[in-house]
């Protein structure tokens, strides 16, 4: 007879789950299938109601065309928007926007002031050297 694994001694490895290490892309594909198969099911009712309102002929080819252009259209948008938050914020932070050296100049007076605490002998020529060294700017 086997003894039961302690709770200690228990691995919960991603692979025994039901859906495994891949979950969240099997979700999210799912949730993307289902929000664009809606988008296109709502757009045919509209495009249907519209013909009809009009009397004109219903055709799939123009339904086509009509749906893929505002899908790829709200794609742009979303997606340049998305690039811009992500790509030019790296970027900004890269570069040293003032945003980005927010916590900076704060964190080197603390460090200069352990420094000359720890060494109050050499403390200061040592935050000297260092500024020269790594061209500090503030």
């Amino acid at each position: 007879m086997t003894r039961p694994t302690p709770k200690s001694e228990r691995k919960y490895a991603l692979h025994d789950m039901r859906f495994g290490r891949y979950g969240f892309f099997y979700f999210t594909g799912a949730f993307f299938a289902l929000s664009l198969f809606g988008h296109w099911l709502f757009g045919w009712l509209a495009y249907v109601n519209d013909q009809a309102a009009h009397n004109a002929q219903i055709s799939a080819g123009d339904y086509a065309l009509i749906m893929l252009r505002d899908t790829l259209e709200n794609w742009q948008s979303e997606f340049l928007q998305l690039i811009w938050q992500v790509a030019g914020l790296a970027f900004l932070l890269h570069i040293g926007s003032p945003q980005s050296k927010e916590g900076d100049d704060r964190k080197e007076a603390k460090l200069d002031a352990i420094l000359e605490a720890v060494d109050p002998k050499n403390g200061k020529d040592t935050v000297a050297k260092l500024d020269q060294e790594f061209q500090r700017t503030s």
